[in-house]
């Protein structure tokens, strides 16, 4: 068990960096809001720049807590078993799009504020989240990142503390290389992998944000290891 997620990030950190290439320029993005604070933890081991991925779960209307899909950036992966499986309608899943971007859209500048996105072009992302369970957050949050027309990364790298092993042998079809510390043969949920689980809110995710601010293409933090 991790104590948090302040020492998993740790922990991922110093793993990420022991697998990184040399003179790769590395950008860390956490997924928001539970894996800005592991990402925090990560980037300070990398010495690199933090930034902020907004992913929306797709909340069966009624039962929010049962995803449907996921959304990051634009980005929309479906959970075709749950959508079947409830009869749901294309006008239903439109409209929790809709609500769903609407959120997302307004959490990303309230998390970064007037400072505008880290580069990614030609740059390796390393997604960080607290964990997997399913992996729809992670897959529509890579999906983002790939299917951008411009700033595009890469390389992406898939980085969690706990996930179980189907979850981490689908996405690892989408990325191309996976870090994640702890795969349990036995896997119920993340939270049950920490100490302390305790809920991340956005003002924690906008001071952890602040404090990387310093973090910017060009910086020391920002240019390519040695190695």
């Amino acid at each position: 068990m991790f104590a948090n997620r302040t020492e998993a990030g740790r922990a991922l950190g110093r793993e990420v960096a022991a697998r990184r290439r040399e003179g790769e320029v590395v950008v860390v993005l956490g997924l928001a809001r539970g894996g800005v604070t592991v990402a925090a933890e990560v980037a300070r081991e990398l010495d690199a720049p933090l930034d902020v991925l907004v992913v929306r779960k797709l909340g069966v209307p009624g039962h929010r807590e049962l995803a449907m899909g996921a959304l990051a950036a634009g980005s929309i992966v479906r959970n075709e078993d749950v959508i079947a499986s409830l009869g749901i309608d294309e006008a239903t899943l439109a409209r929790v799009v809709a609500d769903e971007k609407a959120v997302a859209d307004q959490r990303e500048r309230e998390y970064r504020g007037v400072r505008a996105p880290v580069p990614l072009g030609g740059r390796t992302a390393v997604v960080v989240d607290d964990g997997l369970a399913t992996g729809a957050t992670a897959r529509a949050a890579v999906r983002a990142l790939r299917h951008r027309a411009a700033d595009r990364p890469a390389r992406v790298v898939l980085a969690v503390p706990v996930a179980p092993r189907d979850t981490l042998a689908l996405l690892a079809r989408e990325v191309d290389d996976v870090v994640c510390l702890q795969v349990p043969p036995l896997f119920y949920a993340v939270g049950e992998w920490y100490r302390d689980f305790s809920q991340v809110n956005d003002e924690q995710v906008r001071q952890v944000l602040a404090a990387h601010g310093a973090d910017s293409p060009g910086s020391p933090s920002s240019r390519p290891s040695t190695g």
